[in-house]
């Protein structure tokens, strides 16, 4: 699964570029590895800043909530749904701006309004139809979408539960979060319709995708592609002082030893029984991607 995962990575990175999506620079395979070298995003993830300051202004949670609403709408309009929209995944770089990171569950080629039907994302912001073992569309990534922007201003999940994974899935399927007065009228109503159970329901789930998202009044009548253009400034910029500053990443995680994955000297792709031609367009460099190997 980890090397259908990879090389479903590299062909969407290959076809996709976007302001609020990380770079693939470029690709390689050795003997025993399939490489994939990233745009260096040092700003932390979204989790990282939440966790430590509780909870965002509905100012901040706007501006979040209006930049991934942009990268989404434009993997829709390529075809491609996420799947695993989460907080992990979202990475500020040095100006504060969103950085989408983590491809490997995307699935390719399915139109707005067609369905698939692999079960799989985060269990915390899987959508109840995904549950359901049925067929779903597109509208699952808006469902991801009004799970973080819920996080965002409570600082908790819409939807939770200590003791099972199972209790959980019943809390999506059947419950209703909890909402206190504290919501202003406009963020309590795109939460609600991005958190409706029933799909066709669901704000983002017609043809017009993220249109009818910007149209919500939530966003005051802000054009996104003012923030696809950068026009709309940060709230939070990260303090770092060089391009691999790594303070906004839980030390639990920087003094880790760097492994190479899969592990042992005797591995080989080869091993792995799949033809050599199956990896012989996995190979890919960006253009003027030169000044990357500074850092490598």
């Amino acid at each position: 699964n980890e090397v259908v995962h990879t090389m479903g990575e590299n062909k969407i990175l290959r076809r996709i570029r976007h302001p609020f999506i990380t770079n693939l620079i470029c690709a390689f395979t050795t003997n025993d590895r399939l490489c994939l070298v990233m745009e260096c995003v040092n700003g932390g993830e979204l989790f990282f800043h939440l966790n430590r300051e509780k909870q965002f202004s509905e100012e901040r949670t706007r501006f979040y909530t209006a930049e991934i609403a942009c990268v989404i709408g434009y993997l829709h309009s390529k075809k491609v749904i996420y799947r695993d929209i989460k907080l992990e995944n979202i990475l500020l770089d040095r100006s504060g701006h969103i950085k989408l990171v983590d491809f490997g569950l995307c699935k390719i080629n399915v139109p707005c309004g067609q369905t698939t039907a692999t079960f799989c994302g985060t269990p915390q912001y899987i959508a109840p139809e995904i549950l359901r073992m049925t067929s779903y569309t597109n509208a699952i990534d808006w469902w991801g979408t009004g799970v973080i922007m819920y996080e965002c201003l409570l600082g908790r999940l819409p939807f939770a539960d200590s003791k099972s994974q199972d209790g959980l899935f019943q809390k999506i399927l059947h419950h209703e979060p909890t909402y206190p007065s504290s919501l202003s009228p406009v963020a309590l109503d795109l939460i609600q319709r991005f958190l409706r159970k029933e799909p066709t329901e669901r704000i983002g789930s017609s043809v017009e995708d993220v249109h009818e998202v910007e149209r919500h009044p939530f966003f005051c009548n802000i054009p996104f592609r003012l923030y696809e253009e950068k026009k709309i400034q940060p709230l939070f910029r990260p303090q770092l002082d060089s391009d691999i500053d790594t303070r906004y990443f839980d030390a639990e995680f920087t003094n880790e030893p760097v492994c190479v994955t899969p592990p042992g000297s005797t591995d080989s792709i080869n091993a792995l029984g799949m033809s050599d031609d199956a990896f012989e367009r996995f190979a890919f460099c960006l253009n003027n991607s030169n000044n990357i190997f500074k850092f490598i």
